[in-house]
C-alpha cells in the first residue's frame, strides 16, 4: 500500500507523520527546537535548525518502514515568519516569527498611512503586527543591508520546500498571511510590493495546496536511503492544513484549534471580508476561502499558568480541582490578534477575593481562551457565517474539560475525530491528493476523516457563561483605557 508524509512545521517543534493511503498512521516523530527572544517582543528561529530537525525526523521516520512505498509527501507549517535568503541562497538573518511583535510601527503605518481601506481592497486584510508585510518594512527600516543583499522572501515551511526541491514556491492559503497577497484572485498584489520595496521576483511561485511543486532532490534521497522518485506537493499554513486533516471544508463548516495559539476557521465558499477585518479573509488549501479568528494565547496560556506559575506539569491533576466561580481571566499575555488587533493588550484575572482558589483560577483560563474564540465567532456571525457545529484539534484539545467548555461557550456541538492530528494529517492528505490518489481534496476528506462522537452544549450552563462572558467582553476596552 502507498504511503504518504506529512510534515507540521511548528513554532516549538517539527511534527512528522507517516500514512497509508487510507489514512492509517504507520509512525508519528517529533523533534524540537528553542525560539531566541534576544528582546522583549521579539521571536526569532535559526531556519537551519528547522531543515536539520526535519532531516534527522525524517530519517527516524522511514527507518524499518518500507521505503519503496513512499509517494509524496506536504507541509503544513506556522504561518507569518520572514525567512531571507541572499543570491547564494544564504540565510541572510534569523527567521521573525508570527509572534513577534517588534513591527508595531510598521503595522501602524499600513494601518493609518496607507489606510485600512486600501489595504482591504488591495489584500482583503488590514495589517496585523503578525503579518509578514509589517516584518518586511522592519527590516527595511531597520537592518537596509541586509534588505538591499535580500534576492528571495518565503515562509518558514517554503524554506523546506526550496531546501528539498530546489522550486521556490509557496501555497496561496500560507500566502495569504502574507499580507501581499490579493486573496479575492490568489495572486500578488502589485499595491503591496510597491508599498513594500519589493518586486515579485523575490517571492516564491505561487500554487494551491495540493498541487505538485516538484520532486526530493538526489542529495535528500541519498540522505533518506531513497532510490525512487518521491513527489513534494505545496502543503499549507498550519491552520489551513488542520483544517484538512478535520475535514473542514465547504460552506460553514468551522474548526477550533487549541495550540500554541488558538484559531477559529470558518470555512467558505466564497471570497468574504467582515466589515472590521477583525477577522483574516484568507484563501483555504481547497481552492476556496475560510474566515479565521486568531488569539495569541490559547494552550499557552494554560502552559504559562501551570508551568511557570504553579511549577507543575500536571495537567491531569489541575483538572480535578477545576471550580465554578465568578473569576474571569484575560488571555492576553502576548498582545492579542483577533478582533482587537492591539500588540499591548494585556492578561488579567478579575474579581479575585481572599476565597479565591486554584481551582477557580484555572478554569477561569480555560473559559477566557473559550470567550476569546467566541469574540471570532461573534463577528462570523454578524456577517452570515453561522456554523451548526465545529471540530475541534491542538494540544488543548486532550483536555475533555476544555472540549465541553467550548461548547457550552460557542452553543454549538463539538464533534471529536477519530483521528486527532490537526495539520501534520491534513499535509498527508494533501500529498495524497497531489499525487492523484484521490480525486480532490473533498473526495479525500469525505473518504478519510471521520468522526468518533459529538459533545452537545449543556444548556443547563448557559446562564452561568452568558453572565462571565458579559463581564469578559467589558474588561479589554475598561482596562485599554488605564494602562
Amino acid at each position: 500500500m502507498d504511503t504518504y508524509i506529512g510534515i507540521d512545521l511548528g513554532t516549538s517543534g517539527v511534527k512528522l507523520l507517516l500514512v497509508d493511503e487510507k489514512g492509517t498512521i504507520l509512525k508519528e516523530v517529533s523533534k524540537n527546537y528553542p525560539c531566541i527572544h534576544i528582546k522583549e517582543n521579539y521571536s526569532e528561529q535559526d531556519p537551519q535548525l528547522w531543515y536539520e530537525n526535519t532531516i534527522e525526523a525524517l530519517k527516524e521516520l522511514l527507518d524499518g518502514q518500507d521505503k519503496s512505498a513512499l509517494k509524496a509527501m506536504s507541509f503544513g507549517g506556522q504561518m507569518h515568519g520572514l525567512v531571507m535568503l541572499d543570491k547564494d541562497d544564504n540565510v541572510l538573518r534569523p527567521a521573525i516569527l508570527w509572534n513577534d511583535s517588534r513591527s508595531s510601527k510598521e503595522t501602524n503605518y499600513l494601518n493609518n498611512v496607507i489606510g485600512k481601506d486600501k489595504l482591504s481592497l488591495y489584500t482583503g486584510n488590514i495589517a496585523f503586527a503578525g503579518f509578514t508585510a509589517p516584518k518586511i518594512l522592519w527590516v527595511y527600516n531597520n537592518e537596509r543591508d541586509i534588505f538591499n543583499k535580500t534576492t528571495k522572501i518565503m515562509l518558514p515551511k517554503d524554506y523546506l520546500v526550496y531546501k528539498f526541491t530546489g522550486v521556490f514556491a509557496t501555497d496561496v492559503s500560507d500566502a495569504s498571511g502574507f499580507l501581499l497577497l490579493n486573496v479575492k484572485n490568489r495572486k500578488y498584489s502589485k499595491e503591496m510590493l510597491d508599498i513594500c520595496h519589493i518586486k515579485e521576483e523575490q517571492l516564491p511561485k505561487l500554487y494551491e495546496s495540493f498541487e505538485v511543486v516538484g520532486n526530493l532532490n538526489k542529495s535528500i534521497l541519498k540522505e533518506l536511503g531513497l532510490n525512487h522518485e518521491v513527489k513534494v506537493i505545496a502543503g499549507a499554513g498550519d491552520n489551513a492544513a488542520a483544517a484538512i486533516g478535520t475535514g473542514t471544508i465547504g460552506n460553514g463548516n468551522c474548526n477550533i484549534s487549541l495550540g500554541t495559539s488558538g484559531t477559529i476557521f470558518l470555512s467558505s465558499d466564497h471570497f468574504t471580508v467582515d466589515k472590521m477585518n477583525s477577522l483574516h479573509s484568507f484563501c483555504d488549501a481547497s481552492n476556496k476561502y475560510h474566515l479565521m479568528g486568531c488569539i495569541l494565547a490559547a494552550a499557552s496560556a494554560r502552559s504559562w499558568w501551570l508551568e511557570q506559575i504553579l511549577n507543575t506539569k500536571d495537567y491531569d491533576g489541575d483538572e480535578k480541582l477545576l471550580e465554578d466561580s465568578n473569576v474571569v481571566f484575560l488571555p492576553y499575555l502576548n498582545g492579542e490578534r483577533s478582533p482587537h488587533n492591539d500588540v499591548d493588550a494585556r492578561g488579567a484575572f478579575i474579581n479575585l477575593s481572599s476565597t479565591t482558589t486554584r481551582g477557580q483560577m484555572s478554569k477561569a483560563i480555560l473559559e477566557g481562551v473559550a470567550f476569546a474564540i467566541k469574540d471570532c465567532l461573534e463577528i462570523a456571525k454578524e456577517n452570515g457565517i453561522v456554523p451548526l457545529k465545529t471540530t475541534i484539534c491542538g494540544g488543548g484539545a486532550k483536555s475533555e474539560t476544555w472540549k465541553h467548555i467550548i461548547a457550552d461557550v460557542l452553543e454549538i456541538p463539538v464533534y471529536i475525530l477519530k483521528t486527532n492530528q490537526g495539520p501534520s494529517y491534513g499535509a498527508a492528505i494533501l500529498a495524497m491528493v497531489g499525487d492523484k490518489k484521490y480525486a480532490s481534496v473533498e473526495d479525500a476528506v469525505k473518504n478519510i476523516v471521520k468522526t468518533e462522537r459529538f459533545i452537545e452544549p449543556n444548556l443547563n450552563n448557559k446562564e452561568y457563561y452568558d453572565k462571565k462572558y458579559s463581564i469578559f467582553r467589558k474588561l479589554y476596552p475598561t482596562l485599554k483605557a488605564v494602562r
